[in-house]
């Protein structure tokens, strides 16, 4: 089973409408819903706040100030990881960023609540606003640590020496912008008190996460809290942790003794919700005519909330990389009074491979040689900055198939040198490179005495499809058709995990449902193997074999189910565990990634400078892939990602205020289908051992890799025109098209 192309076991009732997303919950009371009143500064204090014509209106139960809202939790960083923190809302008349909740109206309908809203007058006192990056980046200080507690800087050789001494040199800045995961699912909950309990259905990645954070912020006992993310309509890092609509509609539904909905408007969604941080990037590097790199140089400044500090991991992705005997990396972060940074998809990798596959191809363009060479070449044998082998590193098969495939040989080897009619026409490529993650998961797996197995989890599926993986690898392990198998997840009641994010989510909890069947069918055969009334009493258990429900020992033969009815009749339960990768001897020992090669080719318009992609390809090495669909389905949706991130994706900032321009998906672009005609994403076989039993790595965030920066290479080759600053849009481009006959 596992591996195969089965369809989505949770497909049938998405399609039919009966999937039960968090805000669509309907218990046996009429809800109350809540609207948020986001503050209309960026930074100041409240002076005055009047929430009379907001009580008095139609329908309102509550309006909510820090003058009325109970006394919460502290964000305790000796918690180990943000998503795990208490999120206190409400607390003071103090504002750290626009957009920050400053009142909470309760009332009978939406509607009435969001006309409400409307009617709370508040009064501020302004405080000087550091809202612009380019002005405060000279205020950059350094972090203890970037996310992930990975190193802020990692320095190897000498690397001015060894750049100063390079025959032919890149020193180039790039910039990214605040981007943002905006998920079709809004962020929505639904709270239901039950006597001293809470019912918190929300839209969450964690639900291990979101109980804690919960718990920790109400001060509440986390017995008495009960949390219930089953579908997902998407995350991509926004909803690892809970936000302040759930912390409100629970702090809400427990003072008024009645459930509470509460769902951030898409607006809402770009002041509370986080981002990706805007970035500066310095790359250089020194190479020898031969194209082999002396020295490489990642150097990353980023935006950063004075209160509440997050590091984007950027430079760490150029770490492990290529090889060169020279190395410098580092993180500075500048404080500025926008909300908090987060984890947007292939956090560090997505922002750093643009900027460092965009300086690869200017180096290979200096050179005068092909850029897939010029990657090879620099293949390491090694970790290059850890001395560690890699567990299993496959990059340059990527190039050479993805070249192959693409029909790499038919670029233009002169930028701006092929034209169709009006549209210049240029290819480009770029590497990927994803580190894979593993975190603490368990999972419990169930016979019943009909046959059926269950598995028990917390974890979410937010889309992936990993619902089916778990299906397909239970009904593997113990030797079932998928339909003979039930997934009861996403409850905080059940064996925990670290649920969907950094990629690490179905080889994790599919890692433990490996090991529970394995645990399980040892129960069972043993048994079977001690019972006198089994046909397999006696047999020799090195001979069993599982298929088709049955265990065979020989010519004997006995159905699991008749195992668990005699033996178990209750049923019988195994878990299975996967480590955190720090206890695991193997993330000391070895470089586990996963790689990719992205081929992309590009039209321009030369007289408007419309950019449109015409195909792009990318060739993947992920381990043992677990079901070869949703892998596609994933690895497909990181690239158009990547393209939006080249072309399109970009948030701007009122210097005045700190407000999001074009907080909507009216003016903050994405991809649609027009954008994207033609894309494909074929996996190599492989299986690496040393990351777990399945050798499976993690797919959901590659795609993103390096898609960006194959694109712009395009964009390059097409034109002859290098932007540096993303996205590439039509002023930046048009200014320096030459001018051509029709």
């Amino acid at each position: 089973m596992i591996g195969q192309a089965v369809n989505r076991v949770d497909g049938p009732l998405k399609v039919s409408g009966r999937a039960t997303y968090s805000y669509e919950h309907w218990g046996a009371d009429q809800p109350l819903y809540g609207f948020i009143v986001g503050a209309t500064i960026g930074k100041g204090r409240i002076t005055r706040i009047d929430t009379e014509s907001a009580e008095a209106a139609p329908g309102v139960h509550l309006v909510m100030t820090h003058h009325n809202a109970p006394t919460q939790g502290v964000r305790d960083e000796s918690v180990s990881f943000e998503y795990w923190r208490a999120q206190p809302v409400l607390t003071s008349p103090e504002i750290h960023h626009y957009g920050e909740p400053v009142a909470f109206v309760v009332a009978t309908t939406f509607e009435q609540a969001r006309a409400a809203a409307g009617l709370v007058d508040v009064e501020y006192t302004g405080g000087r606003g550091r809202f612009d990056f380019a002005e405060q980046e000279g205020e950059a200080y350094i972090p203890k640590v970037v996310n992930a507690g990975i190193p802020t800087d990692t320095a190897v050789g000498d690397f001015d020496a060894g750049f100063d001494a390079a025959a032919v040199r890149v020193d180039q800045h790039y910039t990214t912008p605040y981007e943002f995961s905006m998920p079709m699912e809004p962020h929505a909950c639904l709270v239901e008190p039950h006597g001293e309990d809470l019912v918190v259905y929300v839209s969450s990645q964690i639900v291990d996460a979101a109980h804690a954070s919960i718990a920790g912020t109400l001060r509440m006992d986390p017995a008495r809290i009960h949390v219930v993310s089953r579908f997902v309509g998407g995350g991509f890092g926004s909803k690892l942790g809970i936000h302040s609509e759930a912390i409100l509609a629970a702090l809400a539904a427990r003072a008024l003794r009645r459930p509470v909905k509460a769902a951030l408007t898409r607006q809402q969604m770009f002041h509370l919700t986080g981002m990706r941080p805007i970035s500066s990037q310095r790359v250089r590097l020194g190479a020898a005519h031969d194209g082999r790199l002396a020295a490489i140089a990642h150097d990353v400044t980023m935006h950063t909330n004075p209160d509440n500090e997050y590091a984007e991991q950027t430079a760490a992705t150029t770490r492990s990389l290529y090889a060169a005997p020279h190395r410098l990396t580092s993180h500075r972060l500048t404080p500025l009074d926008l909300p908090p940074g987060t984890d947007v998809r292939a956090p560090g990798e997505a922002p750093g491979m643009l900027a460092v596959e965009s300086a690869m191809d200017e180096l290979a363009d200096a050179l005068g040689m092909d850029p897939v060479e010029l990657r090879i070449r620099n293949e390491p044998t090694v970790d290059p900055e850890r001395g560690v082998p890699y567990s299993d590193r496959h990059l340059v098969d990527c190039l050479r198939e993805g070249a192959r495939r693409f029909g790499w040989e038919g670029r233009p080897a002169t930028p701006a040198s092929v034209r169709e009619g009006r549209w210049l026409v240029g290819y480009g490529m770029a590497a990927a490179i994803r580190g894979h993650f593993q975190g603490p998961t368990t999972v419990r797996v169930r016979c019943e005495a009909d046959g059926t197995a269950v598995v028990e989890t917390d974890m979410t599926d937010i889309g992936t499809g990993t619902y089916t993986i778990l299906t397909q690898v239970a009904a593997d392990g113990l030797a079932l058709p998928p339909d003979r198998v039930r997934i009861e997840s996403a409850r905080s009641d059940l064996p925990s995990s670290w649920g969907s994010g950094g990629s690490w989510g179905a080889a994790n909890s599919s890692t433990a449902v490996h090991r529970a069947c394995a645990a399980l069918r040892e129960k069972l055969l043993a048994a079977a193997l001690g019972d006198t009334r089994s046909s397999l009493h006696g047999l020799d258990p090195a001979e069993a074999m599982f298929s088709d429900g049955h265990v065979r020992i020989g010519g004997a033969t006995e159905a699991l189910s008749e195992i668990v009815a005699r033996s178990h009749p209750e049923g019988v339960e195994a878990e299975g565990r996967t480590p955190f990768m720090g206890d695991d001897p193997n993330y000391a020992a070895y470089s586990i990634h996963t790689y990719g090669a992205h081929f992309a080719e590009v039209g321009v318009d030369a007289d408007t400078a419309e950019i449109r992609l015409r195909r792009m390809l990318g060739v993947f090495s992920v381990g043992r892939v677990l079901n070869s669909k949703t892998a596609r389905s994933q690895l497909i949706g990181g690239m158009i990602w990547g393209a939006g991130a080249a072309l399109e994706e970009e948030a701007v900032v009122d210097p005045r205020s700190g407000a999001f321009v074009n907080r909507d998906l009216a003016q903050y672009l994405v991809p649609v289908h027009a954008d994207v005609p033609d894309v494909d994403a074929i996996v190599l076989d492989g299986y690496d051992d040393k990351a777990n039993v399945l050798g499976a790595k993690g797919v959901g965030e590659l795609g993103i890799c390096g898609a960006g920066a194959a694109v712009a290479n395009a964009v390059f080759n097409a034109t002859g025109i290098r932007v540096r600053d993303f996205p590439i849009t039509l002023e930046k481009l048009l200014p320096e098209l030459p001018l051509m006959d029709s």
